[in-house]
């Protein structure tokens, strides 16, 4: 319930505030006071007279109507003091500092939730408890430093986190990244990170608002209000980059399937944040620096040129530009050889023994002149060129002043985006703070750059929400799930597996192809089977859940009498209650699956089958249901793509039908909630087709 009296009260009361600055209390109005909050402030401290040369309020009731509260007092007082400033002071914004809820025991939990309640009946906004504060233009409402520089086209963040918030400024600070807002949620009992980026989304103003969203998550408690959001934002013009925390799981669970082992949470994040468009970052570095390269980036049209993205380096270190070499080419970004008569003429400007064929290295010894002689033709003599990085450091022996006021001249006059590394923080700490002042950021580490600038260009666009429903009977689906939820009800138990001709008769539905086959405890029948649909054939025990550990399949069965063989043997062992019989196929071994994750839906996944998903674990994660993009996208992102596009001779494997299969299992999904595990490997593809060979279906019926 973000409001008015959040976001620009004209009257702030600080609930503990003091003299003492090295306290949150003082701190608080420390920050408010040192930006010129331009509303009324006031300060309750029943010990002192004054605060900070503000006259104090000994008790609350005694202090005029206000907007904004801001509590930093122990716990067990603040459910109070919220009932109290509700009804009597009309207080309807709260900033609570305070920690000791919900955070940490049941007790606190209860206190919180007393808290939720006030604000809930008054319609009173609530940030926090356990948090740093909210900083904006309009008020500093936290107790910590540093206070970055604030503009209107500055970054918003918003963080689950108050100490990590504080750690990402630092890191932004250093490197000149100006920002807008900064959220501190803490416990987000009202107001997560989902709420401000919906207020944020449903408030958009492209003229004015800030377009670069920087989050930091803990938790996602609402993933389809993120989902929206954030892809709305992204459609409006916004960049957000994310850093999600505690995505990994430690030790191993128990997983009767491929996909059971492999969806894991993370998964189900990163499938989220692709569908969404939010580029997802690990690190306050990597995030931080995304800030900043949106920041550059902003008038271009950088980002639409994914499939081709050309960088000029512009250094006259040749070390740090051979590394940034390395590093975009690794990340897909090309650094074109420059030649022909431009390069040439350029090389006549330039001392002997620079090189411009990019990088473009003028020398230890090259001048600021040089250097804007250089940009210039990357700018208007190099076509092929997109983007501009420059690196420019010192030993020591010159100050930097001239060249970074040449920098800081082409940067504003130039079209294409310019990306400043300036390695020498400590050498040249004055010129690089004077160049910051100017509004500009610092990359000061080239493969930092180079590696979220890759991972930025590999974020898809937000996916459509549109349905792909041709070809899919929901009905005939929904008719089978339900008679097999009965059928678990039945039996008593919450979950199984369905059997395999249940299995093909839902991926029929979906328009999933699968290999001819039949499941029988009849020796005869499967032999007869097999003569019709022809030799080789393959046999596979029905029962056991890992057939190829217990033996269960038999490849090239190419006789009867073998088939007969394989069918006695498959019988006996444990578990077994019958054999299914299926047309032998060739082909490269690819995957499908699919889990659900709570709150987040069904995650699927994609990719090479056989060793590859069982040792490389090469998989693609997203979010069911995806659309055509999307799918394509998950299997542009396999390290073993090449294989699937063709590689060393080999023809490709039909793409579109595998797409096409993956579309079609998500939104089968989509209409069938019972399904918490599908597995189908492998399907077999070649340049014609794709077509599944086994799969697995575990449903519940709760």
């Amino acid at each position: 319930m973000i409001n008015e009296q959040l976001l620009q009260p004209r009257s702030i009361v600080v609930i503990g505030g003091s003299n003492n600055t090295h306290k949150p209390g003082g701190s608080i109005v420390r920050n408010l006071l040192s930006d010129g909050f331009q509303g009324e402030l006031r300060i309750v401290n029943p010990k002192e007279d004054t605060i900070q040369g503000i006259k104090a309020f000994h008790d609350v009731k005694d202090i005029p109507q206000t907007d904004l509260a801001i509590l930093v007092v122990a716990a067990k007082y603040c459910p109070d003091y919220v009932d109290y400033l509700c009804a009597e002071k009309g207080v309807r914004a709260f900033v609570i500092i305070s920690a000791g809820f919900g955070e940490e025991t049941a007790e606190g939990a209860a206190l919180e939730q007393r808290i939720l309640d006030t604000c809930e009946h008054y319609g009173a906004a609530l940030i926090g408890p356990n948090c740093i504060g909210l900083l904006n233009r309009h008020h500093h409402s936290v107790f910590t430093l540093p206070i970055p520089n604030l503009h209107p086209q500055g970054a918003d963040f918003i963080s689950g986190s108050g100490a990590t918030a504080v750690f990402i400024l630092e890191s932004a600070v250093a490197k000149g990244l100006r920002f807008n807002s900064v959220w501190s949620i803490g416990n987000g009992k009202q107001i997560g990170i989902e709420d401000v980026l919906q207020y944020m989304d449903e408030h958009f103003n492209p003229d004015t608002d800030s377009k670069v969203k920087l989050l930091y998550v803990e938790n996602i408690a609402n993933p389809d209000k993120m989902l929206f959001h954030a892809g709305s934002l992204i459609r409006k013009g916004c960049r957000i980059a994310a850093i999600k925390a505690g995505s990994s799981e430690s030790g191993s669970r128990a997983a009767s399937s491929h996909t059971g082992a492999l969806a894991s949470s993370d998964a189900a994040v990163e499938a989220l944040f692709r569908k969404a468009g939010i580029v997802r970052c690990f690190s306050r570095e990597e995030l931080t620096t995304a800030g900043c390269i949106f920041m550059v980036s902003a008038n271009s049209s950088l980002f639409t040129l994914h499939s081709s993205l050309n960088f000029a380096i512009v250094t006259h270190a040749g070390g740090p530009g051979v590394m940034l070499t390395d590093a975009l080419s690794k990340g897909g970004i090309n650094v074109p050889k420059l030649e022909g008569p431009f390069a040439d003429e350029l090389k006549a400007q330039l001392f002997p023994g620079s090189s411009v064929a990019n990088p473009i290295d003028f020398l230890a010894t090259g001048t600021p002149a040089q250097l804007g002689t250089v940009i210039d033709y990357c700018e208007q003599k190099f076509d092929q060129i997109d983007a501009i990085a420059v690196i420019y450091g010192t030993p020591g022996l010159t100050q930097l002043y001239e060249a970074y006021d040449v920098l800081d001249q082409k940067i504003c006059a130039c079209k294409k985006p310019i990306f400043p590394i300036l390695p020498s923080l400590h050498t040249a700490g004055p010129e690089v703070e004077e160049f910051l002042k100017k509004g500009h950021v610092n990359f000061s580490d080239e493969v930092t750059l180079a590696t979220t600038l890759s991972q930025i260009m590999r974020t898809p666009q937000p996916a459509p929400p549109e349905l792909e429903l041709y070809g899919i009977d929901i009905p005939r689906i929904r008719d089978i799930i339900y008679r097999e939820v009965r059928r678990l009800k039945f039996e008593g138990i919450t979950t199984g597996y369905l059997a395999p001709d249940t299995v093909r008769e839902i991926l029929s539905c979906a328009g999933i192809p699968m290999v001819p086959e039949m499941v029988s405890s009849s020796k005869e029948e499967l032999i007869a089977f097999a003569e019709t649909t022809g030799y080789p054939v393959v046999a596979k025990v029905v029962g056991p859940v890992h057939k190829s550990d217990v033996g269960g399949v038999a490849l090239n069965i190419r006789t009867a009498e073998h088939l007969a063989l394989e069918f006695d043997r498959m019988m006996q062992i444990p578990d077994a209650t019958g054999v299914m019989v299926q047309k032998m196929l060739k082909g490269t071994e690819l995957f499908i699956g699919a889990k659900y994750e709570e709150r987040f839906g069904h995650v699927v996944l994609c990719g090479l089958g056989g060793i590859f998903v069982e040792v490389l674990k090469d998989v693609a994660s997203g979010l069911a249901p995806l659309s055509y993009a999307e799918a394509y996208s998950m299997i542009h992102s396999l390290r073993g793509y090449k294989i699937i596009k063709g590689t060393r001779g080999q023809k490709g494997l039909n793409e579109q039908k595998y797409a096409e299969i993956i579309v079609r299992l998500s939104t089968l999904l989509r209409f069938a909630t019972e399904i918490k595990e599908i597995d189908i490997n492998p399907l077999l593809a070649d340049e014609h087709s794709v077509t599944a060979v086994d799969a697995r279906i575990r449903i519940e019926n709760r």
